[in-house]
């Protein structure tokens, strides 16, 4: 599957093209930050918004040192494979929407956004079956529904998402990635 690229830099060698999910993966990177520890955390410690235990998902047998270890590279690179071309978010129509789901699957699990994805084109005026898979009906729905609206639907169905985590030391926080 290819992705939209625009070019970047001003032709030289070594300039190469900014595609979507680079954008995306930066809205991902900048909302997820660096090496986190926190035992409050059910994913254990974090790195670039990688966590132990989704590392040990797609690495069994890895360990903390793996995780403060990882590169930014790294990071980016398992977004790639295991959020963006899983589940295939270069076939969203619009960045933005492209860049919300991808960003809230890295956050709250990619059935979850999916979720909410389909409840926010209900809201649309695209009703489609909420079943958390990002399949052919949910595409065609999101190919027919006017971006914006959708975008600012997706918002809500985030933040609803988040108020009903009744985890109050993280809300701001998801708020604040929800409404982004």
């Amino acid at each position: 599957m290819r992705d939209r690229a625009s070019e970047a830099g001003d032709g030289c060698p070594g300039s190469r093209r900014v595609t979507d999910f680079d954008r995306a993966v930066e809205v991902v990177l900048q909302h997820e930050g660096g090496l986190v520890d926190d035992p409050d955390d059910p994913g254990g410690i974090t790195n670039h918004g990688i966590s132990l235990r989704f590392l040990r998902r797609v690495r069994p047998g890895a360990r903390p040192d793996e995780i403060r270890n990882l590169t930014r590279d790294e990071a980016i690179e398992l977004y790639r494979r295991h959020f963006w071309e899983r589940y295939g978010y270069g076939r969203l129509p619009d960045v933005s929407i492209a860049t919300k789901v991808f960003d809230l699957s890295v956050n709250m699990g990619p059935r979850g956004a999916h979720v909410c994805l389909q409840r926010a084109l209900r809201a649309a005026g695209e009703p489609v079956f909420e079943d958390g898979i990002l399949g052919p009906k949910t595409l065609a729905a999101v190919h027919r529904a006017r971006s914006d609206v959708l975008l600012a639907a997706l918002r809500s169905e985030a933040a609803g998402y988040y108020r009903n985590r009744r985890r109050p030391k993280y809300i701001a926080g998801w708020l604040n990635r929800a409404y982004s």
